[in-house]
């Protein structure tokens, strides 16, 4: 059906939206990636070379992923496969890696591009592998995600990541004025709301398009918006922060400050400050689990678990109904108990295993498989903890050469008191038994 659509010329009289209209046609003219697509970029380097690899494209949305991936395959003669990891299945990749090798016999490659890859669970994405390795299939990888955390470790050793930039503003106001090229008049915006509306489109070309058409849609004949009528057209204002400058860091600061200092209004505030900014929620998931392991450690071991639950919360319900579930995180972490003890014990057992080097452990302790090690003296001595009174036996754990060290030292709040109770009954033991 879609065929004879097109071969009937239909889908020319089709409205088509403007960011279609303005979607690049060659790699040059993308938008704000010169990094990437620019005469010295890596992708123009790569076409160059004749070989171009697996690659995953992370970036924010509106920045070209998709029309970089369609034009690479043009540039490649790669026959271009598109899917969505959010509409596709075990069964959707078996018909596409086989339409792919039935290519490979005939002399032709798919270059496969996977939009929102990361949404493909780990047993999906292995699937990718034995196709990538053999040469069935070109992968491009798209994501939002930061594929460290989003993709397998296997799939990420055979694609190379490339960072697709926000655009600048100065690239959002190109896109514009080809826009207005296009349709043939200016928007129709005084200089303060055209600023605006580079600001409100937070770095995300196709937004700006889409934000453009309303705005020609809703004006009246010679009529001209001001900053406060162009947020009541597109019921949006311009982002508080760059989330590529300063005020970014300023305010994850803040909320960790915040969290930290066991104040959970103002936390709550910068909490909803980012999100109202446009800030990525994952991101903000991510670094309430930084600051339950890093503040609050064993003071309330249940920290990482709400931090942990709350991010998987948010990536099961989406917003609006997953951002409760960190906001849930943001006050319970800035209401538990504070201690930095675990951090700072850790640090401190690094520093010391990177300057000690490669100390024997204590042979006592050694287990001893083979004849040889026995009379070696391994395991000799070893006293097994459940067998000794208190289930303690207190003997010493550490390299000989080294000596016994103290790094962690628990404070005396929330369940580190109780670790802290633990850690000198047995330190006490230690002295009676003379070890």
């Amino acid at each position: 059906m879609d065929n004879l659509f097109v071969a009937a010329g239909l889908e020319k009289a089709a409205p088509r939206p403007l960011a279609d209209r303005l979607r690049p046609q060659k790699l040059e003219e993308v938008a704000g990636q010169d990094h990437l697509t620019g005469p010295d970029g890596i992708l123009t380097r790569l076409i160059a070379s004749g070989s171009l690899g697996s690659l995953i494209f992370w970036g924010p949305p509106g920045t070209g992923k998709t029309t970089t991936a369609r034009l690479l395959a043009h540039e490649t003669t790669l026959h271009f496969e598109p899917i969505s990891a959010i509409f596709s299945g075990v069964a959707d990749l078996k018909k596409v890696f086989e339409a792919a090798r039935g290519r490979r016999v005939a002399g032709q490659g798919t270059l496969l591009f996977v939009d929102e890859i990361h949404r493909f669970n780990r047993a999906q994405q292995d699937a990718f592998l034995p196709v990538m390795e053999d040469g069935t299939i070109t992968l491009i990888g798209a994501t939002t995600e930061n594929p460290s955390f989003e993709l397998n470790a296997a799939l990420l050793s055979r694609a190379r990541v490339l960072t697709f930039k926000a655009l600048d503003e100065a690239a959002i106001d190109r896109l514009l004025h080809r826009a207005e090229e296009i349709e043939g008049k200016p928007l129709p915006l005084d200089a303060d709301a055209r600023a605006a509306l580079l600001a409100m489109a937070d770095g995300d070309g196709r937004a700006s398009l889409t934000l453009a058409e309303e705005i020609w849609r809703s004006a009246k004949s010679g009529e001209i918006f001001d900053t406060a009528t162009l947020s009541e057209i597109v019921q949006r204002r311009a982002p508080i922060y760059d989330k590529s400058d300063d005020g970014h860091y300023n305010l994850i600061s803040a909320l960790h400050k915040s969290v930290r200092g066991s104040d959970p209004d103002a936390a709550l505030y910068y909490f909803a400050r980012m999100l109202d900014a446009g800030e990525s929620p994952l991101f903000l998931g991510r670094r309430l689990v930084r600051m339950a392991v890093e503040d609050i450690g064993l003071a309330d071991p249940q920290a990482l678990v709400v931090a942990n639950a709350a991010k998987e919360a948010f990536d099961f319900l989406g917003s609006p109904e997953g951002d409760l579930a960190l906001a849930q995180a943001v006050v319970y972490l800035a209401t538990a108990p504070k201690s930095n003890a675990l951090y700072v014990s850790f640090k401190g057992a690094l520093r010391t295993a990177k300057d000690a080097g490669s100390l024997m452990p204590p042979k006592t302790i050694l287990n001893a498989p083979t004849k040889l090690m026995a009379n070696e003296g391994y395991g000799s001595g070893y006293r097994y903890d459940h067998d000794e009174p208190d289930a303690f036996s207190g003997q010493n754990y550490f390299p000989e050469k080294l000596g016994r060290r103290t790094f962690y030292e628990p404070v005396e709040r929330g369940f580190e008191r109780e670790i802290k109770k633990r850690l000198e009954y047995w330190t006490k033991l230690r002295r009676e038994r003379g070890e």
